[in-house]
């Protein structure tokens, strides 16, 4: 039963669209799928660091001010940055590429970097995680189970952003949203600037 509680209460954060979901978003629409799963993987490394603090009973890092101070910063910059980016982006067509823009980078190991900064510096991760630990996971309930839920929710994490990006990347989809692909990138950098602002201000 606490499996459940824990489960459902995790998948229904994921349906709520922030950062990541935005991020996805962009890179799936304007590059090759490779590149979306990478910043899927980096997203669900940075969630695996979150549940491997909470797993292990870390809530002292939540009692940690001046490191939450830190990550909101910089989470904070770093999302308005992104954000920036898409806004400042010129019109360009779906299939037309771009080298200039770190986002459009054709390099596996950077579009993993860009997932992973942008969930590992969200310390509002950091507090679901510890929280939902803190809260609905038993005392009583031993290492290997609590490894379990650990594991499990980062798999699950792993495979909806894959799942989104295959959504996303499918070409009937590109096709139709790349008519209007300025104007998505334009919404999704107004949000990520938003989400960083909004993010440091709390």
């Amino acid at each position: 039963m606490e499996f459940l509680f824990i489960a459902s209460a995790h998948f229904m954060a994921l349906l709520s669209p922030g950062p990541d979901f935005f991020l996805i978003l962009q890179t799936s629409l304007r590059m090759p799928l490779r590149y979306a799963l990478a910043v899927c993987c980096g997203i669900a490394a940075a969630n695996g660091v979150y549940l491997l603090f909470a797993v292990t009973g870390l809530e002292v890092i939540r009692e940690m001010s001046m490191l939450m101070t830190v990550l909101k910063y910089l989470g904070g910059a770093y999302l308005f940055y992104i954000g920036i980016l898409l806004l400042k982006a010129p019109a360009r067509s779906i299939d037309e590429h771009e080298t200039k823009n770190f986002l459009r980078s054709r390099h596996l190991g950077r579009q993993f970097a860009v997932g992973f900064m942008s969930a590992i510096l969200n310390p509002k991760n950091a507090v679901f995680y510890l929280s939902l630990f803190t809260v609905m996971v038993s005392a009583r309930t031993s290492f290997a189970l609590r490894s379990f839920y650990g594991v499990w929710m980062t798999m699950v994490v792993l495979l909806w952003d894959i799942f989104l990006a295959f959504v996303l990347g499918r070409p009937e989809i590109k096709q139709r949203l790349g008519r209007w692909i300025y104007y998505v990138e334009k919404v999704a950098g107004l949000l990520l600037a938003f989400f960083g602002i909004s993010l440091t201000v709390q």
